[in-house]
């Protein structure tokens, strides 16, 4: 403890104490209770608070210490060692109060008790076991079960079957980028990644464990984990690319050397494999990009370093950061369309020229009639990426749909029922007839399209197309190739003049319908249910050019014309790579749910509103089910609430120039800057959603989660050692820090003991029924386990 006669008196700073005459023995020791430290029960806390609000600042020396990010400890030692505790000596004579003597002996009381080698060692050992333990409990808690169920779960079924297609070297289609499906269950690295970036935020580690407890009793990321899913390899990439970050950041004061190379390299590699696996990636990408940008502008702004050193390290993240990901990023895709170079049923998303490169596909090495002619059997096009072909089939539009006509839809996949026949507009007489000289179709020519499958022409009227309004309805109609003057459509090339002929593949043409001049298009809205989801064609009576309403002719079919080869179509991999990037963003901002589908909306997620059947439907089933443990997800978002209301005060306090003490300084660092970095992630991974348009399920909110898990445990481990410093004596502050941490350690372990039937799997009456033994447990009627 210092004395009240020493250094503080010596600042001649705002306390007023008056000096205090040398005494000895008992008389010394009441009056140096006359000025307590925490743990000294005769100060109120009142007058002990304001005294340490009111004490000069903390000398530039520590604050820049404080500023790294060390997490001070709880009064009178903790886990992260022994800081700023109290030093008792001996009381200093007026006399020695000079400003030299004074200055030194406030900064040696002040600075902070260095752990001996003995107990540093026995504190990195504790780290390392601490990290062992929840290596161990993570893969034990993923791996438990793992045959469980025996048969395929929810999404399972989608990403099992491109296993098989990458085997057989098939391509398909998916709206996600490659990457992920090369992996395997990499969820349960999340915790000890969660664990050691916690750690080198704050150095503390009962935060990084009470980090790593919410993730390991989390139900909803132990049920991602034990499927063939995405989302745990994605939260991987992203925990690694986290952890990444935050080490060569902790590098920052060797810069350019060997560990400060090697995790900005790493930093880079998780991220090109983030966005590989998902275009979610794409988010923390974002937050390290910030993180750059605000490294950068302090460097900028440092005149100790000159303009080439800054060039250096703009240079080195323009490296690490931005052309590594982008080649890996790149290469990812080019292993992609080496391996699937085989027809498959993903060719009906992407160009002809496109298909051309597949084995097997009617395209690949095949020579087709170069020119279009009347009797061809033709497939249309859209050139819409990922609109399909132009198809009809049997099935009627129902009733109160416009005309009860035959549908006309754009279809993926190739199929029969894309199949029409180019006719003259006013003859019925076959253009194959060998006597017939071959007669070409030609722009601005008016013709009949015939579907060969049903005999039914492509029509159109002044009804109102099924879903876009002030459109028409496209239908087949007539009987064997007879209709109506609604059946003539003038063909026209895009940019061409009249009389040129039309070529197979090259030529961009339009269809205009001749009574009502509207264009034939696809909106790319899918049909529901009676129209078998595919997608609906429309005329449009606006003739602005857009790539809905234009179509191209693919295969071609006509034995009187001789064949050309289409080898000189097949695309550049740029070309390929830019193409499927189209697709597949046109393809993630159309998926619609199905009716079976348990939707959610971004509100939802964080209070763990409703969760989302992996397996099972009845009481005899083997019944999954995705939800949080709702211990830790409500104790997540109440720690959020709190993260903002406890920032806010500090930050105004700072603005407004309040000295805090250097305890409470160190710990607001760790709170605003470690804190805030996890906000941002949990921000940046959760916010976006409310702007998509796509469908959403609940599993798109599990990347934040994390972010809101580490939140959580800086949080609280700051918040007990703020109580600890403010309320209690050093005898006791390690205990009550420590049974803050111990309760929030057995709460979610005993929540998770609750609720681990909705991971592992439950056979039994469900919730709903009185005699369930869950029933108990389903605190939010939204809960249709």
């Amino acid at each position: 403890m210092l004395c009240a006669t020493g250094p503080l008196l010596a600042t001649g700073a705002e306390t007023t104490l008056p000096a205090q005459p040398r005494v000895r023995g008992s008389a010394l020791r009441c009056r140096r209770r006359e000025l307590h430290f925490p743990g000294d029960p005769e100060l109120p806390f009142c007058d002990f608070l304001a005294w340490r609000l009111t004490r000069p600042s903390v000398p530039p020396g520590r604050r820049a210490t404080l500023r790294r990010g060390r997490m001070p400890p709880v009064v009178g030692g903790g886990l992260a060692g022994s800081e700023l505790r109290p030093r008792r000596g001996r009381c200093v004579p007026p006399a020695a109060r000079a400003a030299g003597r004074a200055a030194a002996a406030e900064d040696a009381a002040r600075s902070p008790k260095r752990p001996a080698g003995g107990s540093r060692r026995f504190e990195v050992a504790g780290g390392w076991a601490l990290l062992a333990l929840v290596t161990l409990l993570s893969f034990a808690t993923r791996f438990y079960r793992l045959d469980q169920p025996p048969h395929i779960c929810w999404d399972e079924t989608h990403f099992g079957k491109m296993g098989s297609y990458y085997i057989n070297r098939t391509f398909f289609f998916d709206v996600h980028p490659p990457l992920g499906k090369f992996c395997a269950f990499l969820g349960s690295w999340l915790i000890p990644f969660a664990y050691l970036t916690v750690w080198e935020l704050s150095k503390s580690f009962p935060a990084a464990l009470v980090t790593a407890a919410l993730l390991i009793f989390d139900t909803g990321c132990l049920t991602l984990s034990q499927y063939i899913l995405l989302d745990p390899i994605l939260m991987f990439f992203i925990m690694a690319a986290m952890l990444s970050m935050v080490k060569y950041n902790s590098c920052a004061d060797r810069p350019f050397s060997a560990p400060w190379w090697f995790w900005l390299s790493l930093t880079g590699i998780s991220l090109a494999a983030a966005i590989g696996v998902k275009f979610v990636g794409l988010f923390i990408i974002l937050q390290v990009g910030l993180n750059t940008i605000s490294e950068l502008w302090h460097l900028f702004g440092d005149l100790s370093l000159s303009l080439v050193t800054v060039g250096k390290h703009l240079t080195a993240r323009v490296l690490c950061l931005i052309a590594l990901p982008l080649a890996l990023y790149t290469a990812t895709f080019a292993v992609h369309f080496m391996v699937l170079n085989k027809s498959g049923p993903g060719d009906g998303f992407f160009s002809s020229a496109f298909q051309a490169r597949l084995s097997g596909n009617n395209l690949h090495n095949a020579s087709f009639p170069e020119h279009l002619a009347y009797g061809s059997v033709i497939t249309v096009k859209n050139l819409r990426m990922a609109s399909g072909y132009l198809h009809s089939h049997r099935h009627l539009y129902p009733e109160g749909i416009g005309a009860r006509q035959q549908q006309v839809t754009t279809y993926l996949h190739k199929d029969y029922n894309n199949l029409w026949i180019i006719k003259k507009h006013n003859t019925n007489s076959d253009p194959l007839d060998p006597s017939l000289p071959v007669e070409f179709v030609r722009h601005g020519d008016i013709i009949r399209l015939e579907h060969k499958e049903t005999s039914r022409n492509l029509h159109s009227h002044y009804h109102e197309a099924p879903l876009t309004r002030k459109h028409y309805q496209v239908t087949g109609y007539g009987i064997n190739g007879t209709g109506d003057s609604n059946d003539f459509w003038r063909i026209e090339v895009v940019n061409r003049k009249f009389g040129n002929r039309i070529k197979v593949l090259r030529s961009r043409i339009r269809l205009i319908h001749l009574v009502t001049g509207c264009v034939l298009g696809s909106s790319g809205k899918s049909l529901p249910k009676w129209g078998w989801e595919q997608l609906e064609v429309t005329c449009t009576p606006f003739l602005k050019e857009t790539l809905n309403s234009i179509w191209n002719v693919e295969d071609h079919f006509n034995p009187k014309l001789p064949n050309i080869s289409l080898d000189v179509l097949k695309p550049s991999f740029p070309e390929i790579l830019l193409e499927s990037h189209m697709v597949m963003i046109r393809g993630n901002n159309g998926l619609k749910p199905k009716d079976s589908d348990f939707t959610s909306k971004p509100w939802h997620w964080p209070i763990n509103y409703q969760g989302l059947r992996f397996s099972g439907i009845n009481d005899t089933d083997f019944r999954v089910y995705l939800l949080g443990n709702p211990v830790v997800w409500w104790l997540n978002l109440l720690s959020i609430v709190l993260y903002l209301l406890l920032g806010g005060i500090i930050t105004f306090a700072l603005q407004r120039g309040v000295h805090l003490p250097a305890e409470v300084e160190g710990l607001s660092q760790v709170l605003l800057r470690g804190g805030g970095q996890v906000l941002l992630g949990w921000m940046l991974h959760y916010f976006p959603f409310f702007l998509m348009g796509r469908i959403l399920y609940f599993h798109h909110y599990f990347p934040a989660m994390l972010f809101s898990c580490m939140l959580t445990g800086i949080l609280w481990d700051t918040l007990l050692r703020l109580c600890a410093w403010c309320l209690a004596s050093s005898s006791l502050a390690r205990g009550i820090h420590a049974v803050g941490i111990l309760s929030l350690l057995l709460g979610t372990a005993y929540s998770f003991y609750l609720f681990h039937p909705l991971a592992y799997g439950m056979v039994g009456p469900s919730a709903q029924s009185p005699q369930s033994p869950m029933a108990g447990l389903r605190w939010l009627e939204s809960w249709d386990f």
